[in-house]
């Protein structure tokens, strides 16, 4: 099925159902919105020439145009590229270019972006800008007469390029079942959703927040867009306030600045009903005080563009079982597979290992990609007999609990052990004068590598080696500790809050190799 049928028949049962807002504004109800899909649509056939399995970028800031964009494309059987409106002109020109672009759905500064770089555009790629009275004239022209085209679950839906952060990203194919079935793991392992509901996009719709507007659109509840068009705390706070019943999506660092704003408000997030936090490591520390300062309206999902929100989830149900016997091991974990996955650790050679034991994590189910995008290369290293590598090390308890460890690019072998980064972070992360931690492998000639904490201080918190020192080594095992400390104002991230590594490590080939002692 064509994951746009879900838009119409929404419209038909519940036309009158507010649907698109701003703020607090209602810009369209679910008639309207559908209308508006269709129009577009057609005048992408009319005017743009636009036909099934075209590719259209949407390169912009998060807008309720950007919804009707989607749905545009795939009214009339094309597909959607997403691009994060915060990539360079230039990058965003190359996804273009690799994916054979027809055309560009741009805000006015994002075209402003492409024009600079057009020698970089596919040829003939044309672009059409949301501000335009163009753009105005399309949403309220003739729409396409017929139902949505009717799409065979494995055809191309959604061509999400993953963030490049070691060579050029890579473009990961979701089909129409894909996006189905993990819009369906919402209901089963997430949460459920009612016509009353509200989904923020605080985070960029082109990429996980917006994956989350299939099954909101199914059940025609509501989809916000901030004013500010970002995730802004106090903003957040004020929408949960005035409109109730609200889902968001948030990286840990969006919860984490979340959780500061409730506290300096003395606030506890007053109608948001549910925060899906993902995309990055959520410490033990750091969720622990956010429920302590908000309370149970904590989800955990463990993806990847390569199987989008789907592999496994930590419901609130388990974030509040403190009872159990091992609550905290699992508050430290991803939870266990969602409903249309299965998950196994596998080892060096490639075969599953036992329970407890600590490898790299696959993952297998209708969620996963179809692959990527003409890069035969990367689909052999990444897809075995339907298994997702996914480059991630972690291990699995008896309850079929996942508790990660590191990407596997970032495990630290130093004398010949591996010592995994975020056992450090989170042992730091205990210290009342650390914010902030990324633990880093540096080459030493003697080790292979050593440990080096880049940390991020409380406000007020002075610079203390020899304290951190005592803290990690009350906690952890002593080969585990840093060999050094280094004090930074911020940690380099990018635009999904994802602290990049890469550049930590960049930093510090400019500074004298660590000592083994």
């Amino acid at each position: 099925m064509n994951v746009a049928q879900w838009l119409a028949s929404s419209a038909r049962l519940h036309p009158q159902a507010p649907a698109l807002l701003t703020g607090t504004t209602v810009q369209a109800d679910y008639k309207t919105f559908a209308h508006r899909a269709a129009a577009i649509g057609a005048g992408l056939v009319r005017d743009y020439g636009i036909q099934p399995s075209d590719r259209v970028a949407l390169f912009m800031s998060n807008a309720t145009q950007y919804l009707e964009c989607l749905y545009a494309v795939w009214w009339i059987g094309a597909v959607v590229i997403p691009i994060n409106a915060k990539l360079h002109g230039r990058e965003a020109a190359w996804i273009c270019d690799n994916a054979g672009a027809r055309l560009a759905f741009v805000d006015d500064d994002s075209r402003g972006a492409l024009v600079q770089v057009e020698e970089d555009l596919p040829t003939g790629m044309q672009m059409l800008s949301i501000d335009s009275a163009t753009f105005h004239e399309l949403q309220h022209g003739e729409p396409v007469s017929a139902v949505p085209l009717s799409r065979e679950d494995n055809d191309l839906a959604w061509l999400f390029y993953t963030s490049g952060t070691t060579g050029r990203p890579k473009g990961v194919m979701l089909s129409h079942g894909n996006l189905v079935a993990m819009s369906l793991c919402y209901l089963a392992d997430v949460d459920q959703v009612h016509q009353r509901d509200a989904i923020l996009y605080a985070a960029p719709i082109s990429h996980g927040a917006g994956l989350y507007n299939f099954i909101h659109i199914r059940m025609a509840a509501r989809h916000v867009v901030p004013e500010s068009q970002g995730f802004e705390p106090d903003e957040v706070l004020d929408l949960g306030g005035a409109l109730g019943d609200v889902a968001m999506f948030a990286a840990p660092t969006m919860v984490r600045r979340l959780v500061d704003a409730a506290k300096k408000r003395g606030e506890t997030g007053e109608g948001l009903r549910t925060i899906v936090y993902g995309g990055g490591p959520m410490y033990l520390a750091d969720i622990r005080d956010a429920i302590a300062t908000m309370g149970q309206r904590f989800v955990q999902i463990y993806g990847q563009g390569e199987s989008p929100m789907t592999i496994t989830s930590l419901p609130r149900a388990f974030h509040a079982d403190t009872e159990h016997p091992r609550y905290l091991e699992r508050l430290a974990s991803v939870g266990p597979a969602q409903s249309v996955m299965s998950v196994r650790i596998t080892g060096a050679d490639g075969k599953p290992l036992s329970i407890g034991e600590t490898g790299e994590v696959e993952a297998k189910g209708p969620a996963v990609m179809l692959g990527y995008w003409n890069n035969d290369k990367a689909n052999a290293e990444t897809l075995k007999d339907g298994w997702l590598r996914t480059g991630d090390v972690g291990r699995l308890d008896e309850d079929g609990f996942l508790t990660l460890s590191d990407r596997s690019k970032d495990v630290i072998i130093s004398g010949g052990t591996n010592i995994y980064p975020r056992e450090v972070e989170e042992a730091l992360l205990t210290h009342p004068g650390v914010r902030e931690v990324s633990a880093i492998g540096v080459p030493e000639p003697d080790w292979g590598e050593v440990v080096v904490a880049c940390v991020v201080l409380e406000p007020g918190a002075s610079a203390d080696d020899a304290a951190l020192d005592a803290h990690c080594l009350a906690n952890i095992a002593r080969f585990k500790r840093p060999k050094r400390y280094v004090y930074l104002d911020a940690l380099p991230k990018n635009n999904y809050g994802k602290v990049l590594k890469t550049e930590l490590r960049e930093m510090m080939r400019a500074s004298a190799p660590a000592g083994a002692g």
